[in-house]
């Protein structure tokens, strides 16, 4: 038999050494994992069983429709009503009505019309502002010192003003009791032949080129007063008179 050398030796010694390592047994070390992405922040409130896609909700919303109804009174309708008219300003309601605007957001406006119909055109404005129908502005005439050209020149929409009926010099016209109400003037103007009141409704002549404001036979806004008892002027044979609706007197 060989024997081993004191190098032999001290190998095999390392080499024995180094297999009982092996076997006292533990797991190797764990190798570290990659860092992660963090996810991006949420920009909005978390809603249950809204996806990531989901926009955020809305921060806010229009406020609620109001319509208020009071008593007239002579204050209200300085230029609009004189001595000899149809009917007093004891028989008028002053509306105070939210609408939406074409800038997209609600106003206040007001309207003077007769008391027996103040509800119902409380209801009727409910409905143009539920569904977003654009209104330039909502003022009494007596803003325009009781002018209706210079009312209607404006794009306003209005209702008592005490006067002749258009194209008249006498007689009385619905508006004069307080119910009849010219709606976005411009946007639907009074056509009789080659006359357009105001001169700038005329671009809107053409009602085959539907834009915002204006109001066509059994659309919504014709839908909400015609429910109500009024009838619109558009649907006249000798003349158009598209802003108008009222109720019979």
């Amino acid at each position: 038999m060989r024997r081993w050398t004191q190098y032999q030796l001290a190998g095999a010694t390392l080499a024995v050494a180094a297999l009982l390592a092996g076997c006292a047994g533990g797991e190797p070390a764990a190798r570290p994992e990659p860092a992660r992405t963090p996810a991006a922040a949420s920009s909005g409130p978390s809603v249950p069983g809204a996806s990531p896609a989901d926009p955020a909700p809305s921060a806010s919303s229009p406020p609620a429709f109001r319509g208020v109804a009071v008593n007239a009174t002579a204050a209200d309708v300085p230029r609009s009503w004189r001595s000899g008219c149809p009917v007093g300003p004891e028989q008028l309601s002053r509306l105070t009505l939210t609408y939406w605007g074409f800038d997209a957001r609600a106003h206040d406006g007001t309207l003077i019309v007769h008391r027996s119909v103040a509800q119902g055109l409380i209801t009727v404005f409910q409905t143009l502002y539920r569904d977003r129908f654009p209104i330039r502005l909502l003022e009494p005439v007596d803003a325009y010192d009781g002018s209706d050209d210079a009312s209607m020149a404006a794009d306003n929409t209005s209702a008592f003003n005490c006067r002749p009926i258009t194209g008249s010099t006498s007689g009385f016209s619905v508006h004069s009791y307080g119910k009849a109400i010219d709606v976005d003037t411009v946007e639907n103007p009074y056509v009789k032949g080659t006359l357009v009141q105001p001169p700038a409704g005329k671009p809107f002549t053409n009602r085959a080129n539907v834009r915002p404001g204006m109001i066509r036979h059994g659309d919504r806004v014709w839908r909400a007063f015609t429910t109500h008892g009024f009838t619109w002027g558009g649907d006249w044979h000798s003349l158009k008179d598209y802003q108008h609706f009222e109720f019979p007197i």
